[in-house]
């Protein structure tokens, strides 16, 4: 999955523009009760700007409130210029930019704005790749770092007519092992199904209904 096919589009996005004062932004960033909103010159992506980055910056200024809000522009004060990430990159490089920051910038390879993607389009993901909106059974298992061990895991699935929900593979610190969730449809057959695991050589570790 690419980045693109999950960011909202411009015409969906809040921006401000480097040249739009302060109080105009916070007026926005207030009223649709945003954290944060991308900062533009023109269509370039610049930086992002917050209602915390507007605060820390008043209080560390000498001007009154009013007079800092009209006189300062977005521009002034833009921060996290690296905060942005190319359109054509995979869905998963977004997830170490996410730390401290609520959304990222999606532009091209000329820093174009194309759209952003918030922390809450990311947990949106994981709940999808995980079916965690659909019910069934989840089963934890571990099973050693061979050649066709996932192949096997998939006969085995089709030999007992199981519709799959979600698999999720994680490497194990060990690195001799992986772990794999499987989420499937509940049916009478669960009991003979984790057996057949078992006797292949895949360790269960839990079967849970979720």
């Amino acid at each position: 999955m690419f980045v693109k096919s999950i960011m909202k589009p411009i015409h969906k996005s809040y921006v401000t523009q480097k040249d739009e004062d302060l109080k105009q932004v916070l007026e926005r960033l207030n009223r649709y009760d945003l954290h944060a909103m991308p900062v533009l010159e023109d269509q370039k992506f610049i930086g992002m700007i917050s209602r915390e980055i507007i605060y820390r910056a008043y209080f560390e200024s000498d001007q009154q409130k009013e007079s800092f809000l009209t006189n300062y522009v977005a521009g002034d004060i833009v921060l996290y210029k690296e905060l942005s990430i190319d359109d054509e990159e995979v869905f998963e490089r977004t997830l170490p930019l996410f730390k401290g920051f609520p959304l990222l910038a999606v532009v091209d390879n000329q820093q174009n704005f194309k759209g952003l993607i918030t922390r809450f389009d990311v947990i949106e993901q994981f709940e999808s790749a995980f079916g965690a909106k659909k019910k069934g059974i989840r089963i934890a298992f571990t099973s050693e770092e061979s050649e066709g061990r996932i192949e096997r895991l998939g006969d085995i699935i089709k030999s007992y007519h199981e519709n799959v929900i979600s698999l999720a593979t994680f490497d194990e610190t060990d690195k001799l092992a992986r772990r794999i969730v499987l989420k499937i449809e509940k049916r009478d057959n669960i009991e003979q199904f984790t057996k057949k695991l078992e006797k292949t050589g895949f360790r269960i570790l839990n079967v849970k209904e979720v």
